[in-house]
């Protein structure tokens, strides 16, 4: 059941056209995580496409009605520092574009404080 996702997510951010090399996909749950620096950056399940955001970040989109909280399953708790995207299919690629590179930066800013 996770291949599609797999095969989805790869080609979303294909799309994205994000000049990273160092992209790892692998399953995830029912899905398909992203990991850059050996971080989960976004992640393409069942419910819908999630990206790792700031706390801050994640507020603004979710006011402005974007996106959603995330939990993976029913009445688990809310994955914090992440939006999900139910629609994301609807998203331009612009927008796109820029919330993987903005869940990219994160990753690379973990990373960094790890150092």
């Amino acid at each position: 059941m996770a291949h599609p996702y797999f095969a989805q997510l790869r080609q979303l951010l294909d799309d994205a056209d994000l000049n990273e090399t160092d992209i790892v996909c692998k399953h995830f749950f029912s899905g398909a995580a992203a990991y850059a620096c050996g971080h989960i950056f976004a992640s393409l399940t069942p419910k819908g496409l999630a990206f790792k955001l700031t706390g801050k970040r994640c507020v603004e989109v979710i006011e402005k009605g974007k996106g959603t909280e995330l939990t993976y399953f029913e009445n688990s708790p809310v994955k914090k520092g992440y939006v999900l995207f139910r629609d994301f299919a609807e998203m331009s690629k612009g927008d796109l574009r820029r919330y993987f590179s903005e869940a990219l930066s994160i990753a690379g800013l973990e990373d960094q404080r790890r150092n």
